[in-house]
């Protein structure tokens, strides 16, 4: 069973609308399944969706941070959801890129407890690129 997780920590899922491919969606009830190699162009035809679901294949693959950025850049409002091999000490770039939650197996929930997660969730304290923006004169 997968989990969710916030920056209150672990929770069900409660999405039930449902997930479908951009273009096999047939009504905005439906969150979108984005792999990491969509092409920037396609990210407007989602701006709508109530749920936005970008897979991570791997905890090494970058690609859907650069997505998540985009789709908020663009204007999108809805839910943006991390799924796969994220692990915890990428949650923090996760929320900063624009990510609501990140939807993670039971397995690695149990790789990587609550707490580990839990740790990171206070992502904007320590944001380093805004500390050293801020001691650098304008």
């Amino acid at each position: 069973m997968n989990v969710i997780v916030t920056d209150d920590g672990f929770g069900p899922d409660d999405w039930t609308g449902g997930f479908a491919a951009p273009a096999e969606a047939t009504t905005q009830e439906v969150g979108i399944d984005l792999p990491p190699d969509t092409a920037p162009d396609a990210l407007e035809t989602v701006l709508d969706a109530p749920l936005v679901r970008i897979d991570f294949p791997s905890f090494s693959d970058g690609r859907g941070f650069t997505l998540a950025r985009l789709l908020r850049l663009r204007g999108y409002r809805g839910r943006l959801r991390a799924k796969g091999h994220l692990i915890a000490d990428q949650y923090a770039m996760a929320r900063r890129a624009g990510f609501d939650e990140v939807e993670i197996d039971g397995e690695l929930a149990a790789r990587q407890p609550e707490d580990q997660w839990r740790a990171r969730a206070d992502w904007q304290a320590h944001d380093y690129q805004s500390r050293l923006r801020a001691r650098i004169p304008a």
